[in-house]
């Protein structure tokens, strides 16, 4: 299970929150999470936000800290 995958599954409300509040563009849609469907959702970031896989990862993490 990646870091990101376990950092989604515990704390997805926090994180939806501060995605919302740094990429004000993002719908509820674009951060829909559904359980084991984690990889979608990271696609999903990157194509909206323009960045690639680590760096949607990195900002996750660093938020995380």
């Amino acid at each position: 299970m990646s870091a990101f995958t376990q950092q989604v599954k515990g704390n997805w409300n926090e994180l939806k929150g501060k995605f919302k509040q740094q990429y004000a563009d993002l719908t509820d849609d674009d951060l829909l999470y559904e359980d084991g469907k984690e990889d979608e959702l990271l696609g999903k970031l990157q194509k909206k936000l323009g960045k690639t896989r680590q760096e949607v990862e990195d900002e996750v993490s660093s938020w995380s800290k």
